[in-house]
């Protein structure tokens, strides 16, 4: 189908950017990599006035070191994303969980930040941003603020950014020495959205488990951190995974259609959350 007429806007900077969806409040839609937003506006599924196009905007694009932090501008694709050797060292978790998102051609368009921004509780990124803590800072007409992860994702297709906002970049927490990590997905053929997956970040100290950091893809209308399993897992050896697993999907709401039944899905999450665990802290 043709999407309805809208006026294009190309930004500048992220200042050009925030004038011009204030200008049109909620009449305006913010275009990134275009890869959720196009098909929406081709089925006219969206009625933009203005589409607000953020692609060239410098601030917003590449991966640098900050300190304790990776900062990962919004506007990063996903192939630049697992090619990253800064990423890749530091928070590998990122990387291996985005080379599972589409295909090739939807990783060299679509990015890092219009993944996040959309939160499609099916998306692999946002469980991800909830088990490793990211921040998100988002620039608006009184100036930038930073979110937390978990309070960015609100409800589905929803987040803590305002119609007249941007996001701008996600300050992720380097992993440390001890940490290994590991995403787990299901889906019913290659390319599709995941049924379930787990993202898992585990900390060995002794022998066992000191901490574990779980976040689950499509197991409510948000992502979800698993804070029983994590509680859990602590203190955990290799014999005593399995067991710590079984409270994965305590407090979840996972939809029902389809690609399976909420039960189904409760049980998928308790069984990747095992294999990611288990291969994460190298057992």
């Amino acid at each position: 189908m043709i999407p309805a007429q809208f006026d294009y806007v190309r930004a500048g900077s992220v200042d050009e950017a925030v004038s011009a969806l204030a200008e049109h409040d909620e009449d305006a839609k913010v275009l990134a990599g275009g890869q959720s937003l196009i098909p929406l506006l081709r089925l006219r599924l969206a009625y933009p006035e203005v589409v607000v196009d953020v692609g060239r905007i410098a601030e917003m694009h590449g991966i640098r070191d900050d300190g304790s932090h990776l900062v990962i501008g919004a506007m990063t694709t996903h192939a630049e994303v697992i090619t990253n050797e800064l990423l890749r060292r530091h928070c590998g978790l990122i990387a291996e969980a985005t080379e599972t998102v589409a295909d090739p051609a939807v990783r060299h368009r679509g990015t890092f930040g219009g993944s996040l921004a959309h939160a499609d509780p099916a998306g692999d990124l946002p469980a991800v941003a909830l088990a490793l803590d990211a921040e998100f800072v988002i620039a608006g007409a009184g100036g930038r603020r930073t979110v937390s992860a978990a309070d960015f994702f609100v409800d589905y297709l929803q987040t803590a950014i305002e119609p007249a906002e941007v996001l701008v970049e996600v300050r992720v927490p380097k992993l440390g020495d001890g940490w290994g990590y590991r995403y787990e997905k299901f889906q019913r053929v290659a390319q599709a959205w995941a049924i379930v997956g787990v993202a898992a970040a585990v900390r060995r100290s002794n022998g066992s488990i000191a901490e574990a950091r779980i976040g689950l893809t499509n197991m409510g209308s948000t992502p979800i951190r698993a804070s029983a399993v994590e509680s859990a897992l602590a203190g955990t050896g290799a014999g005593e995974v399995a067991a710590a697993c079984e409270a994965a999907a305590e407090g979840t709401s996972p939809p029902s259609d389809l690609n399976g039944k909420a039960d189904y899905r409760q049980h998928l999450a308790r069984v990747l959350t095992r294999r990611a665990v288990t291969a994460a802290a190298g057992y």
